[in-house]
């Protein structure tokens, strides 16, 4: 989700509701979060990211389909164009970095999985909070900056999750932030919404808006985060939301990984280093689904693979966001015919948003080299939804798929393979798993990513890209 800019049609109703309510009640409980060798702890220590599909509910609601995802991926699209459309181009220019010595030894990793199952197409993780703590399923989001989770006694609204929802008054380290405070008056650049105050507490109210109409509104509050059983942080920020309506499956609520100070990255990067890398595991039962994901926190996961680098971009207006500098696609080997110029326009990378998106002229001149290799070998079908470009058959029996390579500054690059660029609607009917767009702008998809580590050095201003991430 991507913070959107404050609508004067807010529901103010239930606004000024939370700012003069009172203290929250009770309820939470523990899930399991494996620890690694003690020994890691030097150097760091992983843990595991999971697709949504990953983690059964009881829940009784019907299951998150494909069509639900697309849905949903359009939104986050729609609203990341939102952003764009109101601020300043990218500059080209390239962030200097204060410093090429990277501090903080110790590495955090934890699961990441796939989100499907509580109704997301993108990834979660387990998080603790509190003390004691109690564990969530929390979505993993580059492009959101301040983390918040829906807290009891949820004065307003709480959408159905799979955990039980957090009560703030079994903590015995949980703090209401007051409004004096400087995270309050950070909220403003975090979110994109003034705070506001409340007369009841003092404590700073946060709004957090989204392009796609989601919310979240509550309580800005610090307590205890873990992340392990022998990791975590003390004075962790975050929201304590008590309406919380939109887009978020069944998950607690989102940990923010966005390039701004309230954002969790940054909080930690102190202790770990002002970096983060990532492997997204396969999803919708494509090949090599066993993979396991995960999400590291800490500049030690940099030079565990052979990255190959490309300039994070500089946006003085978004500077929470991670633009890239797409210069080149071949399909297999081949450059697609498109002008030099159709490339300059503005490339986020992003892990909310699920199927990759690129402007029109890109688009056409991808799909028509893509078919002229596919259509000799497998049927074409009728399109589904946003995807255009279908053909019969299974990913898996689809044998010797044209690799598509998205290539950035520098050299740096992800070349697709089938699991990355086709994407199995049903049964027999297999779609190139990106789309285009009318506006002038492009966004890497997580669906892309899959299978890939992907490493961002926010302290050197570049990301990195290595195949054969996930175990």
């Amino acid at each position: 989700m991507l913070q959107k800019l404050p609508s004067e049609v807010y529901k103010m109703t239930i606004f000024w509701f939370l700012v003069f309510s009172a203290h929250l009640a009770t309820a939470s409980s523990v899930v399991e979060v494996q620890d690694k060798d003690p020994r890691q702890k030097k150097e760091g220590m992983q843990l595991k990211l999971y697709h949504v599909k990953g983690l059964e509910s009881s829940l009784s609601t019907s299951p998150f389909s494909f069509s639900d995802m697309i849905k949903k991926d359009e939104e986050r699209v729609r609203s990341l164009q939102s952003i764009l459309a109101n601020k300043e181009g990218v500059s080209n220019s390239v962030t200097t970095a204060s410093s090429d010595k990277l501090k903080g030894p110790n590495l955090l990793t934890t699961p990441l999985k796939s989100g499907l199952s509580i109704g997301s197409g993108n990834y979660y993780v387990k998080i603790g909070l509190g003390t004691p703590a109690k564990y969530f399923s929390m979505i993993v989001d580059t492009g959101s900056s301040l983390s918040w989770l829906q807290c009891q006694p949820c004065l307003i609204y709480c959408h159905e999750q799979v955990d039980p929802i957090f009560t703030p008054s079994t903590s015995k380290t949980y703090k209401r932030i007051p409004c004096s405070s400087p995270q309050c008056s950070s909220l403003k650049a975090s979110t994109l919404n003034a705070p506001s105050c409340s007369n009841a507490t003092g404590a700073c109210v946060y709004k957090a808006s989204y392009g796609d109409n989601s919310f979240s509104n509550g309580y800005l509050s610090q307590d205890f985060l873990t992340l392990s059983p022998s990791e975590g942080s003390s004075a962790f920020v975050y929201g304590c939301g008590q309406d919380n309506q939109g887009l978020f499956g069944r998950a607690a609520g989102i940990i923010g990984l966005a390039n701004d100070k309230l954002s969790m990255l940054a909080q930690l990067s102190k202790k770990y280093g002002n970096a983060f890398s990532y492997c997204l595991p396969t999803s919708f039962s494509q090949p090599n689904s066993s993979l396991s994901g995960s999400l590291s926190i800490g500049t030690s996961s940099l030079t565990s693979l052979p990255y190959k680098f490309t300039p994070l971009l500089k946006n003085p207006k978004i500077p929470s966001l991670y633009f890239l500098g797409l210069t080149t696609i071949t399909v297999a080997g081949k450059p697609i015919e498109v002008s030099a110029s159709s490339y300059n326009v503005p490339t986020i990378i992003d892990s909310g948003t699920v199927i990759t998106r690129l402007p029109e002229a890109i688009y056409n001149a991808l799909q028509e080299s893509f078919v002229k290799i596919m259509s000799k070998k497998y049927a074409q079908a009728p399109g589904f939804s946003i995807l255009d470009t279908c053909f019969r058959g299974s990913v898996k029996g689809m044998a010797r798929v044209p690799e598509i390579q998205l290539v950035f500054r520098g050299g740096a690059g992800l070349a697709l393979q089938a699991h990355n660029s086709l994407i199995e609607i049903e049964k027999g009917l297999t779609c190139l798993a990106l789309a285009p767009t009318a506006n002038p702008i492009s966004i890497i998809g997580n669906y892309q990513q899959q299978t890939f580590k992907v490493a961002y050095d926010v302290a050197n201003s570049k990301i990195g890209f290595a195949a054969g991430g996930c175990k």
